[in-house]
């Protein structure tokens, strides 16, 4: 703790948030909406969109689980900061910045959500994490 601060307290705090986030936008694709995701990818021009969206679906529901629980969040923050970077050149960047307002539907989430995810690369996972029980002490001669 750092003059009443708390860094890994933080940094938990976000990351469970932020997979609380994922795991909401996956679960209700996988629970029966793989097929809208994967017309709406379609539409888009994305190749085997239904692989595609399975694929997504899959990285939102596991990896937001996963960041919940504070495992892999190295690997899993990477492809979902890929993923929201996607987001934001097939979907959101013609509709501008906000996500509300004017230009509805725009980059302003996306960004949000890859500034929490670079957080987390950047400076750890925080407190908490289900990863801390499997490390071992290694002694360094």
């Amino acid at each position: 703790m750092l003059g009443g601060r708390n860094p890994g307290l933080g940094l938990a705090i976000l990351r469970v948030i932020l997979g609380l986030i994922f795991l909401l936008h996956g679960w209700p694709k996988l629970a029966g909406g793989i097929e809208g995701t994967s017309a709406f990818l379609g539409s888009l021009g994305v190749p085997l969109p239904l692989v595609a969206a399975w694929g997504l679906s899959l990285l939102e529901t596991v990896g937001g689980a996963l960041l919940i629980v504070g495992l892999f969040v190295t690997p899993v923050a990477l492809l979902l900061i890929a993923h929201m970077l996607a987001g934001i050149f097939l979907v959101h960047l013609p509709n501008g910045f906000y996500v509300i307002g004017p230009g509805q539907g725009g980059i302003e989430f996306n960004l949000l959500l890859i500034a929490g995810l670079l957080t987390l690369l950047l400076t750890g996972s925080g407190i908490a994490t289900l990863a801390s029980r499997f490390q071992k002490d290694i002694q360094v001669f």
